[in-house]
């Protein structure tokens, strides 16, 4: 086992799955089930994995998806969006996603009415970024968007870790139960009454030897990353990834 966080490849393949259950987290959260035996093989082995969910905006989108042919170019590309594997159970050929229904974009707009017995396809993960358990804290910032990926790591670690968490989040309705074995503080920002750059300005960072993790808005993420450099977390124990963007775009690279 590598002491080091390090990169694990995988074949990209694309899987055609069917809705399975669905079940509302919070009022604007939603967990969508998908099985298939074509699960089989799945590998995430980081928490913060993602898989694109292909959608079809037209009908030479569709054939793309059909043909399992995501190469092609222009219009007939099937349109992509990222997400994190929640819960990968192999053993049932099941797999959750959880979908912020933010109102807009096709993965919103798609979860929004999912039901089941409704196919979904998605590929990959391309790959995985290992995190090794060699800290003795974390720190992760996020907001919706990352709390299935805050989530999976806090379920992953084991006792002994100390880890903060700072989610920022529409509402007090948005708080989601996050168990681990670890010692863990949950800092829930309110986003339209509190100033999450602020709060992340004033942290008394964790001791020990610290990884962070940041998630949010592309600027905010960027931002975020600066503030906690000028603290001291070290460049190399830190990741920092745009998880969206206020106009709404999104790399489908």
């Amino acid at each position: 086992m590598s002491d080091t966080i390090h990169r694990v490849n995988h074949t990209i393949k694309q899987r055609r799955l069917q809705v399975l259950r669905v079940t509302e987290l919070t009022p604007r959260m939603r967990r969508i089930t998908l099985g298939s035996p074509e699960l089989a093989g799945f590998t995430s082995l980081g928490s913060d994995d993602h898989i694109k969910l292909l959608f079809a905006l037209t009908p030479e989108q569709q054939q793309a998806i059909d043909a399992r042919d995501l190469g092609r170019d222009g219009g007939a590309r099937p349109t992509m969006r990222e997400y994190t594997p929640r819960r990968i159970d192999l053993q049932a050929n099941e797999l959750d996603i959880d979908f912020v229904l933010h109102g807009d974009g096709p993965a919103s707009t798609w979860a929004a009415q999912a039901t089941p017995g409704q196919t979904l396809d998605i590929a990959g993960p391309r790959a995985s970024m290992v995190v090794p358990d060699i800290f003795d804290s974390y720190l992760l910032v996020g907001d919706e968007t990352a709390i299935p990926a805050i989530a999976r790591r806090l379920e992953e670690l084991p006792t002994g870790r100390q880890v903060l968490a700072v989610i920022q989040v529409e509402d007090e309705q948005e708080r989601q139960p996050l168990p681990s074995k670890a010692q863990v503080e949950v800092i829930w920002v309110r986003r339209h009454e509190e100033d999450l750059l602020d709060r992340v300005r004033h942290l008394a960072l964790p001791a020990g030897r610290l990884y962070g993790w940041i998630a949010l808005e592309r600027t905010l993420t960027r931002q975020a990353k600066a503030l906690l450099l000028e603290k001291g977390v070290p460049e190399d124990a830190l990741k920092a990834a745009a998880y969206w963007r206020v106009d709404g775009s999104a790399d489908d690279e």
